[in-house]
């Protein structure tokens, strides 16, 4: 037999065969590899809707960072709790997109202006923990010196209890936007009339809202109207925001005439907390003037339900606003202690120019006590007291608006809310139940803080089988028999057909 039809001529031409079967795909495989390192093809979101994909404002405003903003995140990556751990996935495959956008350098650019992100255990590296003041379960955002958290009660929007959307691409563009801006909001607390101490660790005290103000980026400044004289009104000193958090004394006029001055005519923002027992406020004149009125009253409610363990009210009424919003989805309850009522005044001038909302209400079992000084509380005839279509306020809001020579829209020139009460802000009770929700919502609507943001949120996919038992059980058979004989026969078909 000759060479060429010999047996080993044929093992020789198979075993040639294999090997340049093996070469050709090591080929193939490593040319893939070349091109995905060296060519950049883009990248493809097949999701419906587009769950992997930064909106076209975040890209625009990526595109025109400056600087490197880093990102440490201490949610778990594994815990008991279904919710944290959904909520890893989410802020993790989010801000991956975030870290993609920015790894490329632009015309507008430069290449150190890239996000990067850390994820870190704070009981795990304490350390880490002490030198970025870092809390559990939240999302900090770092660009210089500037700092501000996310926390995990802003990254969904909430419907019956349920989550019904996910905002983390707002919430973190905001963020971004914020730490590498060089401008900071600066927010004035009034003092000089017994206002509750802003780094005060006492449970009166508000050192926790102060913290909590610092972590989102706020500058914060006292100011003694008294002593100062004036609202600083410079560049660089000019206040966003001027609270006034539980006065135990009365205003004097020309305080009041140099907050109405700043409200009306430098478009000032203001956020007064006013308890009962103060009559009067000091304030009466600025009320009026934006269509309120702070009743020298107050609010009881002894019905069952309407009170916490501690004896704080539970409101859970809100009227539709911006500010009311999130409470809304949330269905979350606020925890008030002392109480008065704040309500759009039944005797103001009327003033097209403004606008009042009313935000929250008391159950229609409470009533507002004017003669609270005199023994247990009792309803009598005179007191305030609500209906079911019209329940006592306690929370209002106060805008104006004016046309902006001639065009078609408006501009608001002034804000107020005016709280009945001062004690639900305190280190005992910010983050009783809705309340810091409220302040944040309050504080967010008054500084116009990320409302320029038109990011959609991302909608919250759910996807259920529904089965009958009938057909669970057939489903059951079919995997556990139907499976195992689709196999059997075709074994069976494999093995007659070799026989042949």
């Amino acid at each position: 037999m000759s060479f060429p039809n010999s047996f080993r001529a044929a093992r020789w031409l198979r075993t040639t065969n294999l090997v340049l079967q093996a070469l050709l795909f090591l080929s193939f495989f490593a040319g893939l590899n070349y091109l995905a390192t060296q060519l950049d093809f883009g990248r493809f979101d097949l999701t419906r809707l587009r769950q992997h994909s930064l909106s076209e404002e975040t890209r625009g405003y990526l595109d025109r960072l400056k600087q490197p903003v880093r990102v440490i995140v201490t949610l778990p990556e594994k815990s008991d709790d279904a919710n944290l751990t959904q909520a890893f996935v989410d802020v993790s495959e989010l801000l991956r997109e975030y870290v993609y956008a920015t790894e490329t350098p632009t015309p507008t650019r430069p290449a150190t202006a890239r996000i990067s992100v850390d994820y870190i255990d704070v009981y795990q590296r304490p350390a880490d923990a002490a030198q970025y003041e870092l809390q559990k379960d939240t999302v900090l955002f770092l660009s210089g010196d500037r700092r501000r958290e996310v926390s995990l009660g802003e990254l969904y929007k909430f419907k019956d209890k349920q989550r019904e959307a996910f905002l983390g691409e707002q919430a973190f563009t905001a963020a971004i936007l914020d730490v590498s801006s060089t401008e900071q909001k600066k927010i004035y607390f009034l003092t000089g009339h017994g206002e509750a101490d802003p780094l005060s660790t006492t449970p009166r005290g508000l050192s926790e809202l102060y913290a909590n103000l610092r972590a989102k980026n706020y500058a914060i400044n006292t100011i003694d109207l008294a002593r100062a004289g004036k609202i600083p009104d410079q560049p660089g000193e000019k206040p966003d925001l001027i609270i006034s958090a539980g006065a135990t004394s009365r205003y004097e006029p020309f305080e009041q005439e140099l907050l109405r001055k700043y409200l009306s005519e430098n478009a000032g923002r203001l956020m007064v907390f006013v308890g009962p027992g103060l009559n009067p406020t000091g304030l009466e004149d600025l009320f009026y003037d934006w269509g309120l009125i702070a009743d020298d009253v107050w609010i009881f409610d002894n019905s069952p339900g309407a009170q916490t363990d501690t004896g704080a009210l539970i409101l859970s009424g809100y009227w539709p606003h911006e500010i009311t919003k999130l409470l809304i989805e949330s269905n979350e309850f606020l925890a008030f202690g002392s109480a008065r009522s704040i309500r759009p005044h039944p005797g103001a001038v009327p003033d097209p120019s403004r606008s009042v909302s009313k935000l929250v209400g008391a159950s229609v079992t409470a009533w507002g006590e004017r003669s609270y000084t005199r023994g247990p509380p009792q309803f009598s005839p005179g007191d305030l007291r609500g209906t079911k279509d019209n329940e006592i306020a306690l929370v209002a809001a106060a805008e104006r608006l004016a046309a902006k020579d001639n065009l078609p829209f408006s501009v608001p020139v002034g804000r107020l809310v005016a709280f009945g009460s001062a004690d639900f802000i305190n280190n005992a009770n910010l983050f009783q139940r809705g309340n810091s929700i409220l302040f944040i919502s309050a504080l967010n609507w008054l500084v116009d803080r990320d409302t320029q943001l038109s990011v959609p949120p991302r909608k919250i996919d759910k996807f259920q089988l529904s089965l009958s038992r009938q057909e669970l059980v057939r489903l059951r058979y079919s995997l556990l028999f139907g499976l195992p004989a689709a196999a059997a026969f075709l074994g069976i078909i494999v093995y007659w057909t070799r026989r042949r």
